[in-house]
This record gives C-alpha cells, sequence and structure tokens, in this order.
C-alpha cells in the first residue's frame, strides 16, 4: 500500500520560512516524479513544484527563486524549502507522487495535506 505523510506546516510572518517534507512508503514499486501542490481558500489546487526521478525539477512562476524542491530517493522523502512567504503562499500544501512497476504507471497518488499560512 502506498502512503504519502507530510509534516512541517505552521505559522509565520510575511518574509520568513518554511520546510516542508514528505516520505513516501512505496513497498515493490518505484517512486516516479513527485510533486508539491497547494490550494488557497475557494480556489483550485495549483501545482507549486515538481521534480522527476532524475532530479529536473519545474516550479511554478510564482515560486521561482524563492522555493527550492528537493528529493532523497534513498529515503524516498521530498522536500520543499520556501524562503521570503508572502500571505499569497497561504494554503494546503499536498505531496504527490507517480508511483510505477517496471514501466507502468500504478497510480498517482496524494498526501493529506499541511496547513501554510503566511500572516502579513
Amino acid at each position: 500500500q502506498v502512503q504519502l505523510v507530510e509534516s512541517g506546516g505552521g505559522l509565520v510572518q510575511t518574509g520568513g520560512s518554511l520546510t516542508l517534507s514528505c516520505v513516501v512508503s512505496a513497498g515493490i514499486f518505484k517512486i516516479s516524479t513527485m510533486g508539491w501542490y497547494r490550494q488557497a481558500p475557494g480556489k483550485q489546487r495549483e501545482l507549486v513544484a515538481i521534480i522527476t526521478s532524475g532530479g529536473s525539477t519545474n516550479y511554478a512562476d510564482s515560486v521561482k527563486g524563492r522555493f527550492t524542491i528537493s528529493r532523497d530517493n534513498a529515503k524516498n522523502t521530498l522536500n520543499l524549502q520556501m524562503n521570503s512567504l508572502k500571505p499569497d503562499d497561504t494554503g494546503v500544501y499536498y505531496c504527490n507522487a507517480r508511483i510505477e512497476l517496471m514501466t507502468t504507471t500504478v497510480g498517482v497518488y496524494w498526501g493529506q495535506g499541511t496547513q501554510v499560512t503566511v500572516s502579513s
């Protein structure tokens, strides 16, 4: 059974920093592309950043230069370092992972979410 567990959210002032972590339990399956998404109140869930198994990254324009996504494949861990936080960064942050068996996608899985609140 695949499980994703996030941690690291909280309340921070504008300009502050937070680091989110996500631990993936995938058993015999391979973890392919991973990512962070967020959902603000009343808005749709949006992509924040993704990282492939090889380490290639892609960021939403709104977080480029402020956020850094990374992964530790040996520990099945995904991280998001968030600096220079703004009130617009407030939302529930979700970890996402594409799980594969051999070269076939088994499914895309989500964590339960962690709240990030940036006060002005």
